[in-house]
């Protein structure tokens, strides 16, 4: 079978290396993919929101489309797709709305009783910031469309919240993403990300997981796409699993078919376990980066049986198996991220990695011979182990073996979970 993947970035690389694992599969592609991914897959050079021509190529070349990205799935390519009579993973524009739309998520959860933060919605800045004085803070502010995984704000003092709402709104940092905010309750507890398997009809949870929005150890500054993360979650006990599955995740996947958004795909619970139970933070209508790399580094099951379950809305006959142990990711990435940053730095030591150590490439280019860096997050160095402290202590030995120009990373993935 032939496959293309869409994107360019690790989830992608950690897809398509879990793909290749298929005696079933054929030739494999990647739009636009990165100089990692090209080790394993044809790259193709058209963008990920290019709908036409990725039509057009599929049409001629492939008998499966897995779409990984938000943007082109909130554009609608699964939609066109099928609408060409090509076989597409992933969910159609209507269902992806549950991450491109905060208030649709917000607006879902409260009209089916799905719990998560009590928030307002707010079109006007004057408003939003007198709203803030009203309740206080420490207070969460979202932009409402999608913003990279940097439209998050935690603001802790007026200033920050006033700075917050100014920059979504007025500097308009996310474009029309920022037209509309929501402001939150901020919850404290334990964040653990479920990302899931379904059919549109049947749920299967992935391995727990945790991230890293932190741009430095010690979570320390700006918010960003992911600085690592790894899996499974000490904190997700049994009864915290049977929980979501009864209140959040399959409440969810019924409420989208009710609403007439069947969706079908990988759907990512971002949860926060409070004191009064699990509680949604945000939905996200795809795998998470850099969740993906150390989840797929533990998955038995082919990839593409459960892709084709699920595009057949069969996923209720496969059986879908993990390793035993654990995994970690640690993220590299170029100076100044998840601001401004160069490229083009030579990157050195990837061939001395360890075998049992995967590197994963983000933003990465080819340079004559070499190796460059081509974005902000540059590298996932992701290895596996019977413990966490193992998986952990196993990818900052592969770190330790690469350099780049201003490279940084954090110190402490797999080390701190709270």
């Amino acid at each position: 079978m032939n496959v293309l993947v869409i994107g360019g970035g690790g989830r992608e690389h950690a897809i398509c290396w879990s793909l290749l694992k298929s005696p079933r599969i054929g030739k494999l592609y990647c739009a636009p993919g990165n100089a990692g991914i090209a080790q394993i897959a044809k790259c193709v050079d058209i963008s990920a929101t290019d709908i036409d021509n990725i039509v057009r190529f599929a049409e001629k070349n492939v008998d499966l489309v897995v779409v990984a990205p938000d943007n082109p799935l909130a554009l609608g390519l699964v939609n066109e797709l099928e609408s060409a009579g090509i076989r597409a993973f992933g969910p159609r524009k209507e269902a992806a709305i549950i991450e491109s739309s905060k208030v649709f998520a917000k607006e879902l959860m409260t009209k089916y009783g799905i719990p998560t933060a009590r928030y307002e919605v707010f079109t006007n800045s004057i408003e939003a910031k007198a709203y803030i004085r009203d309740k206080g803070t420490p207070a969460v502010i979202k932009a409402d469309g999608l913003a990279f995984g940097k439209g998050v704000f935690v603001a802790s003092n007026i200033g920050s919240a006033d700075n917050a709402i100014n920059l979504i709104m007025h500097e308009k940092k996310f474009g029309e993403s920022g037209s509309r905010i929501i402001i939150e309750e901020f919850m404290t507890g334990p964040e653990v990300t479920v990302l899931a398997f379904t059919d549109g009809k049947t749920i299967v949870p992935m391995l727990s997981s945790q991230d890293y929005k932190r741009a430095y150890t010690g979570d320390l500054g700006a918010n960003t796409g992911g600085m690592g993360a790894f899996c499974p979650s000490p904190y997700y006990s049994e009864e915290i699993a049977d929980t979501c599955m009864e209140k959040i995740f399959r409440p969810t996947i019924d409420a989208m078919r009710i609403e007439g958004r069947m969706f079908k795909g990988v759907i990512y619970f971002g949860l926060m376990l409070t004191q009064q139970g699990p509680r949604v933070v945000e939905y996200n209508a795809r795998f998470g980066d850099p969740e993906t790399q150390p989840i797929l580094s533990l998955l038995k099951t082919d990839l593409l049986d459960i892709f084709e379950a699920i595009v057949d809305e069969r996923l209720d006959k496969i059986a879908i198996e993990w390793k035993y142990g654990s995994a970690c990711c640690v993220v590299m990435a170029s100076g100044g991220y998840p601001e401004r940053f160069g490229k083009g730095y030579e990157i050195t030591g990837l061939d001395q990695v360890p075998g049992d150590i995967t590197v994963f490439h983000a933003g990465t280019a080819r340079s004559e011979d070499s190796f460059v860096t081509n974005g902000g997050r540059v590298l996932g160095i992701t290895a596996t182990g019977n413990s966490l402290a193992i998986a952990a202590a196993r990818a900052y030995v592969g770190v330790r073996f690469i350099d780049f120009y201003l490279a940084h990373y954090r110190s402490d993935i797999g080390h701190i979970i709270g």
